[in-house]
């Protein structure tokens, strides 16, 4: 997905599931995927950014799409180095992050990041 923080790495432990994804709970992960969306109240990116990732979570089986206020994360948001919203993570189906990106994704980019995590 194309953005500022675009990184393919896997976490820093070794790909473990990450502290979000044990936050998020197995019941908001998705089966195959999830996209967690990092947003703000008056970000007008957010709301299309949202449109465009439950699409998708509509599209493809398994996939999941979980939206977290940044202002009411702090916690997460320090923690992950979310520097603006919207930033979207790829978790795969064990939560781990494959994929971030910050700005306002296109439909294509995030179908695509989908690829490496299912």
């Amino acid at each position: 997905m194309r953005g500022s923080d675009d990184t393919g790495r896997p976490d820093e432990d070794g790909g473990a599931p990450t502290a979000l994804a044990a936050e998020l709970g197995t019941a908001a992960l998705g089966e195959r995927a999830t996209l967690v969306q990092f947003s703000s109240a008056f970000c007008a990116p957010c709301r299309a950014t949202r449109r465009v990732l439950d699409e998708i979570a509509g599209m493809v089986p398994g996939v999941t799409h979980v939206e977290i206020d940044a202002e009411a994360r702090l916690d997460l948001v320090r923690r992950l180095e979310i520097v603006r919203t919207p930033t979207v993570l790829v978790l795969d189906a064990g939560g781990r992050v494959v994929r971030r990106a910050a700005g306002q994704p296109r439909k294509a980019d995030v179908i695509a990041a989908l690829g490496e995590a299912l």
